[in-house]
């Protein structure tokens, strides 16, 4: 009874009420941790045996093998323990990493009348009420709970997803032992953590709590739908609140294919690449444009739809970027692909991976040597899978950590980039997230991302031409960019107050070396003549013009005189 009420006053991770219950309650604690000692004593002493007969690398992938399924055999709380641990390289080996991520969050169902039950107990009302017909068995079932395939009286197909039973008092049990413990052992552990290794197992057990509340991944579907509404390539089932509670969720029945079903896909006749695009696109707006993320895009929460849309489903583990957050990831992009590694270094510290007062100078050219071997010779190479491997080695010689926030990100960013992997064996994420950034950068709706042009298109003060090339090339393999309304915004940009510097820098950089650059203007103009009909520049410039007064427009003659040259090079 004790367990009950604990888990039902604490809708909310509170690691001291959890103590405070069960530093009474010893003997629920010590049988836990007897089983847990016990799973895990095999495990340790099969270390210790490989290091005496030398036999460690021989044996590193069969003892990976071995903890993932320890993890899998302990239950809910461990196998997150391991899909977190996955997408942690300042934690876990490679070799660890590459196995704790086949972690797969299935388990065989618990039984029907459990799960009944618990719907009328959570609706109060009886199912047969409730749905017009509903699976007499779940059509799916994982840690935390199983999904039953309905139909409610109105007509309407669902999804009723019903959550394990006694779940939070073995989660709370689970998260108090891993509490004391990481208490106990963290003085001993010679790793970089870079903060207290309680705060690891805290910020797990926030998430995880607000996981298994159904409520909150209900509001979390609603507001990643209104994130999406205009973006007909992403669909998001709706939620029937009436039939909602902590414990069920019934939200709108997504017909389609996991996205790792490429047989399927290709019998209805879907494009993988245009899957392809979707996903790494709807991704990136989530981390770069609206900040609130799916951090758990594993290929049995996205699905293929035979319309061509993506679904994305199960909205418990999501999570909300700051607008500096934001902003500094797309700097540590820019940096990335430019290569400018101690612009780079600065960026790891503002988000968190080196803390304010970490010397860099001798970090620069650790990351140099690590990134710029996993980007290759050229951007196309570049991969996260790489990055995260690589990284894994770099954070046990320097003081990196990787933030809780920053974790999800990366699980989410490596996850896709497999999922997209099963789709095209050759796909190179870059390939879209690079034609993206560069499209966010040329528009330029924030002043943010102005700023962040002008650190693209400057290096020493200088203008880059061709950095300018190069992004109006990238952006173009971007099928939904548009050259036009960008010139348009570029313009008022240009003529506006807040584009003086540009203007200036633009004649500098069309007159240094005491020389027209003609050839470079030339270059441009053959990226973009083909769009640039004459009567659309003709609209952008009267467009453009009217936003502004006569007196601006005077004081940018003299850069439209120097660009009327190009038109003559041809």
């Amino acid at each position: 009874m004790g367990q009950y009420q604990l888990a039902q006053n604490n809708r909310r991770y509170d690691p001291e009420a959890i103590a405070r219950y069960y530093r009474y309650r010893p003997w629920l604690v010590l049988w836990r941790a007897c089983t847990i000692i016990w799973c895990f004593a095999g495990f340790i002493l099969g270390l210790y045996w490989d290091k005496w007969q030398n036999r460690e690398e021989q044996n590193k992938f069969k003892r990976a093998t071995q903890l993932r399924q320890i993890l899998t055999r302990l239950g809910p709380t461990f196998i997150k323990v391991g899909q977190a641990l996955s997408t942690r390289p300042d934690l876990i080996r490679k070799n660890f990493l590459d196995e704790l991520t086949k972690l797969q969050d299935q388990l065989p169902p618990f039984d029907n009348a459990i799960a009944f039950r618990t719907i009328e107990t959570e609706l109060n009302r009886s199912v047969q009420d409730i749905y017009s017909e509903i699976s007499p068995h779940p059509v799916a079932a994982a840690s935390l709970g199983q999904v039953y395939r309905a139909r409610l009286h109105s007509g309407e197909e669902v999804a009723v997803k019903v959550q394990r039973p006694n779940l939070r008092p073995v989660l709370t049990l689970d998260l108090y032992l891993m509490r004391w413990t990481a208490g106990w052992i963290s003085p001993w552990l010679p790793l970089n953590l870079g903060h207290d290794l309680k705060m690891i197992v805290d910020e797990f057990g926030t998430k995880l709590f607000e996981e298994i509340d159904y409520l909150n991944e209900a509001r979390n579907a609603e507001k990643f739908a209104t994130n999406f509404r205009n973006d007909l390539r992403v669909k998001v089932p709706a939620i029937y609140w009436r039939f909602t509670a902590t414990r069920v969720l019934t939200l709108e029945w997504i017909n389609g294919f996991k996205l790792t079903d490429t047989q399927s896909i290709r019998e209805a006749g879907l494009d993988t690449d245009t899957l392809i695009e979707i996903g790494v696109t709807a991704g990136l707006q989530q981390l770069l444009e609206h900040g609130f993320f799916h951090a758990d895009p594993h290929p049995g929460n996205l699905f293929a739809m035979p319309d061509g849309r993506i679904a994305y489903i199960d909205f418990g583990m999501m999570d909300q970027l700051s607008e500096l957050t934001k902003e500094t990831l797309v700097d540590a992009i820019v940096h990335l692909v430019n290569k400018d590694y101690n612009e780079l270094a600065a960026d790891f510290v503002k988000l968190g991976f080196l803390t304010p007062d970490t010397n860099i100078c001798p970090i620069v050219p650790a990351l140099e040597a690590v990134l710029g071997q996993a980007i290759g010779q050229s951007v196309a190479d570049f991969n996260f899978k790489s990055i995260t491997d690589s990284f894994s080695e770099l954070m046990y010689d320097y003081p990196f950590r990787v933030p809780a926030q920053f974790a999800l990100i990366i699980r989410s960013l490596v996850t896709q980039e497999g999922i997209a992997l099963s789709l095209n064996p050759n796909f190179k994420i870059v390939e879209v997230s690079y034609p993206y950034v560069a499209r966010r950068l040329l528009t330029g709706e924030t002043p943010q991302l102005r700023r962040r042009l002008l650190n693209v298109l400057f290096k020493d003060g200088k203008f880059q031409w061709e950095r300018l090339e190069n992004l109006i090339a990238i952006a173009q393999a971007d099928k939904r960019f548009d050259l036009i309304p960008t010139a348009q915004l570029a313009l008022q940009y240009l003529i506006s107050e807040e584009g003086k510097f540009l203007r200036q820098q633009l004649l500098i950089a069309l007159t240094e070396d005491d020389r027209l650059h003609t050839a470079e203007v030339q270059r441009i103009w053959n990226l973009v003549k083909d769009e640039l009909k004459p009567n659309r520049i003709l609209n952008v410039a009267l467009d453009a013009l009217t936003e502004i007064s006569k007196e601006r427009t005077a004081a940018i003659l003299p850069l439209v005189s120097s660009f009327a040259i190009f038109p003559k090079q041809q």
